[in-house]
């Protein structure tokens, strides 16, 4: 457990019984009713946490008493401790969905968060490789050998022979399905309709999509599934498709070491699996794809998420006209 996570423990069971409850209802109901997942419940209980900590000091000791001046109190307190924007719309964010759940629950007389507002987060434009950097990584595990970070996995006889097939196919999938690497290390070998050469992908809140991908990701699926993946199942593999060398299924942390190495071995900017999934989405943009057709094949809940893949591509058509054209 972290310290954070202790500390955030510790304030939970200093708080009255009945704010302390409300805290734990909510996460029942973003896990049971909203199916969130376990990181996002933990996010949302540690910003409600540190806001019922604040309301108790402000002297509320019911929930009740909770209103948007004590809302607005925490955030400008979080703001004078150097919280960043974008940490300050998440909790603004918290703090909303949970004022919402209460007068829902008939715990708070009204929805006191409905009005919070909350800084507008700065977004950087998403790190992007261009096409013929993301074709270097993506075949890097067919032209050279495992980089030693991570360190060379052990596991059955064999398994050394088939992490070259695995982390190519790996690297295939994230750029040619732009799929999350928790969706890409959470696919059975069921999910893949090869006759159609689509995957079934469980997102965020555990929506189910239908991704497309390429005859590269194919030849790569087919080998590791032929002659990669037979050499690493083992007794805890269950259906899992991708797996770590010691037969069960791959972790997402280690994913992000294989990208990452690959990346650092082949001279590539710093690169991460989200890193590939802004490429993709990018590129698919860049070719003339349609913006609702990548917001499906991403699982954005919101086309604003997608929107600012248009806002990479016009950069860097900017970026070719400033170095191309004689007044630029």
């Amino acid at each position: 457990m972290s310290r954070s996570d202790r500390g955030t423990r510790a304030m939970h069971q200093a708080l009255p019984p009945a704010l302390r409850d409300a805290v734990d209802d909510f996460a029942e109901h973003l896990s049971g009713v909203r199916n969130r997942s376990a990181h996002t419940v933990r996010a949302y209980v540690t910003d409600l946490v540190s806001l019922l900590d604040h309301a108790v000091r402000m002297g509320c000791v019911d929930l009740a008493e909770l209103d948007l001046s004590v809302l607005r109190s925490w955030l400008a307190r979080q703001r004078t401790t150097g919280a960043a924007r974008t940490s300050l719309s998440r909790r603004a964010a918290s703090a909303r969905a949970f004022s919402a759940w209460a007068h829902r629950a008939g715990l708070l007389p009204a929805d006191v968060g409905a009005a919070l507002a909350s800084p507008r987060a700065h977004r950087e434009l998403p790190s992007v490789l261009r096409a013929d950097q993301a074709a270097v990584l993506v075949e890097a595990p067919s032209r050279q050998a495992p980089p030693t970070n991570p360190p060379a996995e052990s596991g059955p006889s064999g398994a050394a022979e088939a992490v070259p097939l695995r982390d190519r196919v790996l690297l295939e999938l994230l750029y040619a399905t732009g799929v999350r690497v928790s969706e890409a290390c959470g696919l059975d070998v069921g999910d893949v309709d090869h006759g159609r050469r689509v995957i079934r992908v469980f997102g965020k809140g555990g929506r189910e999509r239908s991704v497309p991908y390429g005859v590269p990701a194919q030849r790569a699926l087919d080998d590791w599934l032929r002659r990669g993946r037979p050499a690493m199942v083992g007794a805890r593999s269950g259906d899992a498709l991708l797996l770590g060398a010691r037969g069960g299924r791959l972790n997402p942390t280690t994913a992000r070491q294989i990208v990452g190495a690959y990346a650092e071995a082949a001279g590539l900017p710093r690169t991460s699996p989200h890193d590939l999934r802004h490429s993709a989405a990018t590129h698919l943009l860049e070719g003339g794809a349609d913006l609702r057709a990548v917001q499906e094949l991403l699982g954005h809940s919101s086309l604003a998420s997608t929107q600012i893949y248009t806002h990479v591509s016009v950069e860097r058509l900017r970026a070719a006209y400033r170095q191309a054209h004689p007044r630029a």
